[in-house]
Formats: C-alpha cells, sequence, structure tokens
C-alpha cells in the first residue's frame, strides 16, 4: 500500500479489482504531472543529504563541554628583527675634528699692488682697494693644510670646528652691533684711547681721520720718474728708495681741513714707511696725530681702524678711506673714495672740501653719512 499512499500523496488514486488488486491506475492529472517533472525532489529521500558551504565546513568547531580542552603548546618567542645597520664609511655622522672639511674664503688677490713695489710696508700690499674683509680673523689662523700632528707642534690649533665658525661670525655681529671694540683697558686696568685728550686748539671740533695710501698718496718701489719726493726706508737691514706721488689737490685739502677739524693721518702702513711721508707731506702741520698698523684692529684678516678706541665721541667722528674693509665697524662714520694711483685729472679731495665743511657743524654726523650711502 506505500505506493497506494505515494499515489495520493501525488494527487492520483488507483481502481481496485474485486480481488484486491490494484487495477489498472488511472492517469494522472496534468498539473500532477507536470509539477512530478518540476520538482522531482519533493519526496523524502535521503539520497541526496545537503551540504554545507566550505566556509562553514572549514570553522572549527568548539569541543564539546563534556571533553577537556586540548593543551596548547607554549608561545614560541618571536625574535626581535635585527636592527638596520647604517654604513658611515663614506661619511662620518660626527667626523672628528681634524677631518672637518672647512670652506674658508679665498685670499683676495685682485688689485693688489706687487710685492716688489711695497716689501709688505705700505697698507696696499696688504690690503686690497675695496677690501670687504672676507679673510679669517687674526685669533684663529689658517688651516694649514699641510700641517700634521706628526710635525711635534701639538699646541699649534690650525683646524677649524663648526663652533669655532660660529664664534668667528657671533664676534663679528657683535663688534659691528656694538660699534667696535671700545677703548683698550691697559694692564693696570686703566682705559687707554689711542689718542691723548683733545688739545685746547681743538676744543669744540670734530675728529676726522685720514688714510694715507691710494686716499691721499701713491707709493712704490719701482722707481716713479714723476715722483714728488723719494723716502729711503730700511728693511731687513738695507735700505730701499720709496717713490711717492701726491694726489692731486691733496696740499689744499689738507689745510682746509686742518682748519675746521681736528686732524689724525691713521693708516694700515709701518711707522718707518708713513711717518717719514708724512714729515714731507704734512707742509701746513695740521696733522695732530698718527696712528699706523700696530693702532689697528686686526679683524678677518684686514686692519680695521676701529673708532670706537680713539677716545673721541662717536658722533664726532668721520673716516675718509679708500677700502671699506678699514670702517667696517662704522661705515655711518665714512666717506669713501675712490683708490688713487697715478690719475692727474683726478678731483676727488677738491670735490670733497665743500661737503665736509658742512659736515663739521651737525650734531651727529652719522645722520647724515647714514642718508648719504
Amino acid at each position: 500500500m506505500e505506493w497506494l499512499k505515494l499515489g495520493v500523496g501525488l494527487g492520483w488514486t488507483a481502481k481496485m479489482e474485486g480481488n484486491g488488486k490494484p487495477a489498472h491506475p488511472t492517469r494522472p492529472p496534468f498539473f500532477a504531472r507536470l509539477l512530478h517533472l518540476l520538482v522531482p525532489c519533493v519526496s523524502h529521500s535521503a539520497a541526496h543529504p545537503l551540504e554545507l558551504s566550505p566556509k562553514l565546513d572549514s570553522i572549527e568547531k568548539p569541543p564539546l563541554p563534556s571533553q577537556p580542552p586540548p593543551e596548547l603548546p607554549p608561545p614560541t618567542p618571536t625574535p626581535e628583527p635585527p636592527k638596520p645597520t647604517i654604513l658611515t664609511d663614506s661619511r662620518p655622522v660626527t667626523p672628528p675634528p681634524e677631518e672637518l672639511d672647512i670652506v674658508l674664503p679665498p685670499t683676495p688677490t685682485t688689485q693688489l699692488l706687487p710685492p716688489e713695489e711695497t716689501e709688505g710696508v705700505t697698507s696696499g700690499a696688504v690690503q686690497p682697494p675695496g677690501s670687504k674683509g672676507d679673510s679669517p680673523t687674526h685669533e684663529k689662523p689658517h688651516p694649514d693644510p699641510t700641517h700634521s700632528p706628526a710635525d711635534g707642534d701639538e699646541s699649534d690649533r690650525t683646524s677649524y670646528s663648526e663652533d669655532d665658525i660660529d664664534d668667528v661670525e657671533d664676534d663679528e655681529d657683535r663688534l659691528i652691533f656694538n660699534g667696535g671694540a671700545g677703548i683698550p683697558i691697559g694692564p693696570d686696568g686703566v682705559p687707554k684711547p689711542l689718542l691723548p685728550p683733545i688739545s685746547p686748539q681743538h676744543a669744540g671740533r670734530k675728529c676726522l681721520v685720514l688714510d694715507l695710501d691710494e686716499t691721499l698718496v701713491h707709493s712704490s718701489f719701482k722707481s716713479i720718474s714723476q715722483a714728488d719726493y723719494v723716502v729711503p726706508v730700511e728693511i731687513e737691514y738695507h735700505w730701499h728708495n720709496v717713490y711717492v706721488i701726491k694726489r692731486p689737490g691733496v696740499d689744499n685739502f689738507l689745510k682746509k681741513m686742518g682748519e675746521i677739524y681736528e686732524v689724525v693721518v691713521f693708516t694700515a702702513s709701518l711707522s718707518k714707511y708713513a711717518d717719514p711721508v708724512l714729515d714731507k707731506l704734512d707742509i701746513h702741520q695740521v696733522v695732530s696725530h698718527r696712528l699706523f698698523r700696530e693702532s689697528c684692529y686686526n679683524h678677518r684678516g684686514n686692519y680695521v681702524k676701529d673708532l670706537s678706541q680713539l677716545g673721541r665721541p662717536i658722533a664726532d667722528t668721520i673716516i675718509l678711506d679708500n677700502s671699506p674693509a678699514s670702517y667696517i665697524f662704522h661705515p655711518n662714520n665714512a666717506v669713501p673714495v675712490s683708490s688713487w694711483f697715478n690719475d692727474p685729472h683726478d678731483t676727488e679731495l677738491t670735490d670733497l672740501v665743500p661737503f665736509l665743511s658742512d659736515l663739521s657743524t651737525v650734531e651727529d654726523v652719522r645722520g647724515i653719512l647714514d642718508g648719504a650711502r
């Protein structure tokens, strides 16, 4: 009777014969046959079990509560990855001071007077016209590339460190900001200005500081046929003649300035050369004081004329010089002039007379000269 139940379930019945045997079944209705064709799995069959998704199969099922959880092995410590090694052979992170590559400004070579013409006694040999003061300081000499500790001179510090260079720059900024180093202090603790107290005849006058070489005169050890005078100078136990030519208008210029200023000649040349030259140049006896190389402030290889060391009010002090390096500490006190060598048509000193005459009456020369620049 299972097939009968199945047939009833499918919606059709069988006729029974008299002996209890089923007769030919009646043909199932159309809808039942269609449903049988379209849904063959309507019957409860175990021949086709459901398959789980592979992702669901892969999920680890927790152990049954009745079973104890398996013991896990102790975790293996993960080794720390090695730190990368930085190669510093080609570029040390902190190079030793002796291996620092310090770039130094080149020594100026243009417009220098030939050594055979100067022999180091005139300022033109050591300070070129128009120098900007680009040499290293006198306090720390040039590093000598040929010098090594093997030379046996351990006290000779000829190399720079970065801190040294910073100190040099800070020192220069400080000197410029402060307007020079100030009046020197002697061993006894008493200030020692470069000039003595102003004389009564110059009381109330401003101080005019004049350069010598290439500003008032030009000198050479070579013979100059048109030389105004010849000065003998002793160099290493030998006497040499220095040929001097005067800048056009210098005699009248000195005379006029001596009438209204306290005139000081401040030169970077040696006194054994400059003194005899001034003896011949100052025909009107207007130069009150003479200062030479030893009175200069040696700053970064240049002979700076530090006006703050003179002992005169800085507001009343003027410097006339052809080299800007000479007045690097006091640019607002300077009257620049061009370097003169032998131009017979030069009129610069003559042209400056009326300007300097008016400048002698102002309250503070720095305001006028700063505006003129």
